[in-house]
C-alpha cells in the first residue's frame, strides 16, 4: 500500500473505516512528518500530539465496538484535520497571530470545530495565519511564515496559508480553511489545491472574532474535488439524531456537470483605485481553463462586469470593523503589524454611522453584481493575478528564518494593502455576494504538473451550486 500520506483523503477515510489503518497508526504518520517539515515550512503554530493521539486512541476503541456491535462510525472517522489558528479549539490556544493579544487556552470548540469532531476528526494541532487573518500571505510576529511547499522561498498565501501549506506537504489529507476576503481561495491557488468557499450559511463561519458583514465562511482545502467534497460533506451541519453525510456532495462531484454557459472576465472592482496588468502566467492559467472546458462541450463568452468604484473604501470599512473593536491592551497595542494597527486606528475613528453605510452600500453592490453574473451559468476569471509572492514581499521585511521583533517590522500598511489588492482582485467581492466559488490547479510555470509554480482559475456559481463547481474542478482534471 501507498504510505499513508499518498493516499487521497477518501482512500484513507476507506482504509480507517475497514481497519486497514488504525486512528493511531495515521495520526502517528502526520505528526511525524509534521515534526520533520514544520520546522522548514513554517504550517504549524501549535502542535497537539499528545491530544492527538489519545483521541485516535479513543477512536480506535470506537472502531472496535462497531466491529463486534455493528455502532455506526462517524463518517470521517479517525481522519487528521488541523485547524487554522482563528478557530478555537478547546484547552488549546487561540493566538489569532497576534503578539498583541494574551494567549489563553480556549474553553470551548467553536461552531465548526464542534461539527467536524462530531463527525470524526482528530486535531493535530493549529495552524498559521496572519494577524487577525487580514492579510493575503500568512506572516506574522509570533511564529515563522508559512512557506509554499513547492517553493519555500514564496509565500502559501493567507489567510488560510498554514493550512493549506500543510495540505499541500502531506502533513493533513485535507483541512477547513475560512474565507472572509479570499482566505480559503488565495492559498489554495498558491499551493496548487482545490479551494472551496461555499455559499454564505452553509457552513459555520469557523471564526471567534466578529463580522458584521457576514463575510467570512469557512471550506475544505483539498488536493482533489473529490477530497473536497468529502470535507464539505462534514462540514455542512446535520439535524440531531442524522447519520451519514448531511448533502451528499462526495457523490455529486462524481457526477458530470451539464453544458454551461461561461462567462470569462477580468474584471475587478479595485481596478480603477489600485490598476492591475494581470502576469503572463495568469492569463496563460485562464486560456487553459478554457481550453479544456471548451473541450468539455461548455460555450465560453466574453463577460463585461461593471462595478460600482465605490466599492474599495466600503469593503474595507467592513473588513477592517473587527479589528477595530478587538479588546488590545492599550500598552500592547504597538506590538501590532504596521497594517493591523494602521487599519485598527482607522476603524476606531470611522464610527458606527460610517460602518453602516458601507454596509448599506454593499448590499446594493450585492445585488447589481448578482444581477450581472446572472447572464451565465458559472464565471470564470483567474485566480490570482500574479505568481506566489516571496516571504517578505508584501511587507517589505528582510524575513531571515522567519518572523520579525515588533522594532524591525516597519512595512508601509498602505502598499502592503495596495500589493494584496493586486495580487487577488477577483476574491472579495465574492464574499460580498455571498456566492459560492473555487479555486481549481490548471496550470504550472514549468510546464508539466508538479514542476515550477502552480496557477489557478476561479470559477463562481450561484447560490446553491456547490456542487456543481466540484464538478467542474473534477472535470478540469482535479
Amino acid at each position: 500500500m501507498a504510505e499513508i500520506h499518498e493516499l487521497t483523503a477518501v482512500e484513507l477515510r476507506d482504509a480507517l473505516h475497514s481497519g486497514a489503518v488504525s486512528a493511531r497508526q495515521a495520526t502517528q504518520h502526520y505528526l511525524d512528518r509534521i515534526d520533520a517539515e514544520n520546522r522548514h515550512l513554517g504550517t504549524f503554530i501549535t502542535v497537539t500530539a499528545e491530544q492527538a493521539l489519545q483521541d485516535a486512541a479513543a477512536a480506535d476503541q470506537a472502531h472496535a465496538r462497531s466491529a463486534r456491535d455493528g455502532t455506526p462510525l462517524a463518517p470521517l472517522h479517525g481522519m487528521p484535520v488541523a485547524f487554522k489558528d482563528l478557530t478555537d479549539v478547546a484547552g488549546v490556544v487561540t493566538t489569532h497571530g497576534s503578539a498583541a493579544l494574551e494567549h489563553k487556552p480556549a474553553l470551548t470548540d467553536g461552531a465548526l470545530v464542534t461539527v467536524l469532531k462530531t463527525a470524526g476528526v482528530i486535531s493535530l494541532g493549529k495552524t498559521q495565519v496572519p494577524e487577525f487573518g487580514l492579510t493575503a500571505y500568512s506572516e506574522n510576529r509570533i511564529a515563522p511564515p508559512s512557506r509554499n511547499p513547492h517553493a519555500p522561498s514564496r509565500s502559501s498565501g493567507g489567510s488560510s496559508g498554514g493550512s493549506a501549506a500543510a495540505v499541500a506537504a502531506g502533513l493533513v489529507p485535507f483541512a477547513p480553511g475560512s474565507d472572509g476576503g479570499g482566505s480559503v481561495r488565495i492559498p489554495a491557488a498558491a499551493c496548487g489545491l482545490v479551494g472551496l468557499k461555499p455559499g454564505r450559511g452553509l457552513v459555520p463561519a469557523g471564526e471567534s472574532t466578529g463580522d458584521p458583514a457576514g463575510l467570512v465562511v469557512s471550506g475544505p482545502l483539498a488536493r482533489s474535488a473529490g477530497d473536497a467534497a468529502l470535507l464539505l460533506d462534514a462540514m455542512v451541519p446535520r439535524p440531531p439524531g442524522a447519520s451519514g453525510p448531511a448533502a451528499g456532495y462526495l457523490d455529486l462531484a462524481a457526477q458530470d456537470p451539464p453544458r454551461l454557459r461561461i462567462g470569462v472576465s477580468l474584471d475587478s472592482p479595485w481596478q480603477t483605485i489600485f490598476p492591475f496588468t494581470p502576469a503572463t502566467e495568469a492569463l496563460d492559467a485562464l486560456a487553459e481553463a478554457v481550453r479544456r472546458l471548451e473541450a468539455a462541450g461548455h460555450q465560453i463568452s466574453e463577460a463585461a462586469v461593471r462595478y460600482d468604484n465605490r466599492y474599495p473604501a466600503a469593503f474595507t470599512t467592513a473588513w477592517t470593523a473587527a479589528v477595530g473593536e478587538a479588546r488590545i491592551a492599550p500598552q500592547r497595542e504597538a506590538l501590532l503589524t504596521p497594517l493591523t494597527r494602521t487599519f485598527r486606528r482607522r476603524a476606531q475613528q470611522r464610527g458606527p454611522a460610517k460602518l453602516a453605510e458601507a454596509l448599506g452600500f454593499l448590499c446594493q453592490f450585492r445585488r447589481d453584481t448578482i444581477t450581472q453574473y446572472a447572464a451565465w451559468d458559472v464565471m470564470l476569471m483567474p485566480a490570482l493575478a500574479q505568481t506566489p509572492r516571496p516571504v517578505g514581499w508584501f511587507t517589505g521585511a528582510a524575513h531571515g528564518d522567519g518572523y520579525w521583533p515588533a522594532a524591525e517590522w516597519t512595512g508601509d500598511a498602505d502598499g502592503d494593502y495596495r500589493k494584496q489588492c493586486e495580487y487577488a482582485p477577483w476574491s472579495s467581492m465574492v464574499n460580498v455576494c455571498g456566492l459560492p466559488a473555487i479555486s481549481i490547479p490548471v496550470h504550472w510555470t514549468g510546464g508539466a504538473a508538479g514542476a515550477g509554480l502552480p496557477m489557478g482559475v476561479q470559477l463562481i456559481g450561484p447560490m446553491g451550486s456547490e456542487a456543481l463547481l466540484l464538478q467542474l474542478a473534477a472535470q478540469l482534471g482535479c
